[in-house]
């Protein structure tokens, strides 16, 4: 049996009907291959994680999630360290991972991806305990993530997340870290420290042109502190793909790190925001997850 996981509210522009057609397209497709499905819908921040662990415990042969970056987060975190391939029919606002997969945007050739793709191992990163697929950071791109989430349903989308983005590089104050790149240590007053698995945030906004999802390494990105003026004319280069053109922006691959600065530090992972004071420990799970792509 194949376990299918919607979000029916992922994307921008989602409205009440959305849920019952991406239904029908999954199991329209499953009856093009003779396969049996069950479909199940999110109504929750978390309710992905349960689903998939329920998956697991039924026995599922596989597990394709139809939704954001976050929501694969929550499924595939469950299936880490599982023979369990997970397939992805990406319906985010930025859809990141999709991009660093090569998955196609389209839903009916997704599925396919989904449904007929042979799988293989990709690495999984972890960070403040969390585990994520793509990218997580520390500092403005987490102010960002979490600003945007606070946003409700169908007030999702590029946009706002350029607008916050715009906003929040007015204001956005960097901080003072303490960092150990493997076994390197280093002091950086930074606007952020991104730790990608895959290449962009989304939106094709490549911050890690040359992350890979299979190396067991992450590519460790930090953006120094510079005028305001400076901030806008040099992120060109992180959304362009040129991070080495910016100046004051270090780049890494590593297989673990450690992140220190007093009180509280904002990050995310995979979009999804979070709180941890004084210490974030950051590492790499080599081919932990089965995805077909």
């Amino acid at each position: 049996m194949i376990h299918v996981i919607i979000n029916p509210i992922s994307g921008a522009g989602t409205d009440a009907g959305a849920a019952s057609r991406r239904a029908m397209m999954v199991e329209a497709a499953a009856r093009q291959r003779g396969a049996k499905v069950t479909i199940n819908f999110t109504e929750r921040q978390g309710h992905a994680s349960e689903l998939s662990r329920a998956a697991i415990a039924a026995g599922a042969e596989s597990v394709i999630v139809w939704g954001g970056d976050g929501t694969f987060n929550e499924t595939a975190s469950a299936l880490l360290g599982t023979s369990i391939p997970v397939g992805l029919v990406p319906a985010g606002s930025g859809n990141g991972l999709a991009g660093a997969l090569g998955v196609p945007r389209e839903p009916l050739a997704a599925l396919n991806v989904a449904f007929d793709t042979a799988a293989h191992p990709i690495d999984a990163g972890r960070l403040a305990g969390r585990c994520f697929f793509n990218i997580a950071g520390i500092g403005f791109d987490a102010r960002v993530a979490t600003l945007f989430n606070q946003r409700g349903a169908g007030a999702r989308g590029g946009w706002p997340y350029f607008v916050i983005g715009v906003r929040q590089g007015c204001t956005y104050r960097a901080l003072d870290y303490d960092l150990r790149l493997d076994d390197d240590p280093r002091r950086h007053k930074a606007l952020l420290i991104a730790f990608a698995n895959g290449r962009e945030y989304g939106l094709g906004a490549r911050i890690a042109p040359d992350a890979r999802l299979d190396d067991g390494l992450l590519d460790v990105i930090i953006v120094e502190e510079r005028g305001v003026l400076a901030r806008f004319w040099h992120a060109r280069h992180l959304a362009r793909g040129t991070p080495q053109l910016a100046p004051l922006v270090t780049t890494r691959r590593i297989q673990r790190a450690v992140v220190e600065a007093p009180g509280e530090m904002e990050f995310h992972v995979d979009g999804e925001p979070g709180l941890a004071s004084n210490r974030i420990d950051v590492e790499i799970i080599p081919g932990a997850l089965l995805i077909r792509s």
